[in-house]
């Protein structure tokens, strides 16, 4: 009868300890899921990217670096429906033969004389990435953006050999052909 009696005791002990072990998982699942569902809440970034191209120019090989990094201490963009977005920081470097021709920093701010004010307020720089090599110089295209959206001002930055940056907005892309009239 002790036996018995001992027995019910230790699975009953058993039984509560694994109730209160699974209370206590649920708790932390809870609070694990408000955590992450306060993290969805805060302010939106775009990832970390840090592009690399190697190319010719005037028969002299370059290299380039495009580094993004979204950056709190920018002011925080937010849209017409209240989301909140990190605006963005972009490093370009470019290199030839060792020697640092480009290292410079851009925020959408850089582009302030090309895009129209109202479109900065709710804009944030999105990207900055090689284009091409031409007569008049090496050529970047960047795009200040509504975040999560196809609204977005184009600008092309040509980088003359010896570091020289000028900026220019694109109205259409190249590969745009409006329709012909007849």
């Amino acid at each position: 009868m002790k036996n018995l009696f001992y027995m019910l005791a230790c699975v009953s002990v058993i039984f509560l300890s694994a109730c209160s072990s699974q209370n206590k998982k649920e708790k932390d699942d809870a609070q694990a899921l408000m955590q992450d569902s306060l993290k969805a809440a805060g302010p939106q970034r775009m990832q970390v990217s840090d592009i690399k191209a190697t190319f010719k120019y005037q028969g002299k090989e370059y290299q380039s670096s495009v580094l993004r990094r979204p950056d709190e201490s920018l002011p925080i963009v937010k849209n017409e429906q209240g989301e909140k977005f990190v605006d963005n920081r972009i490093t370009l470097r470019l290199t030839c033969g060792g020697k640092q021709i480009v290292d410079k920093v851009f925020t959408k701010e850089s582009f302030t004389s090309l895009v129209d004010a109202k479109f900065m307020q709710y804009a944030i720089l999105e990207g900055l990435v090689y284009d091409q090599t031409t007569p008049q110089g090496i050529i970047y295209a960047a795009s200040v953006c509504y975040p999560q959206s196809d609204l977005y001002v184009p600008i092309r930055l040509t980088i003359t050999s010896d570091g020289k940056i000028s900026m220019a907005r694109e109205e259409f892309m190249e590969d745009y052909q409006p329709d012909s009239v007849d």
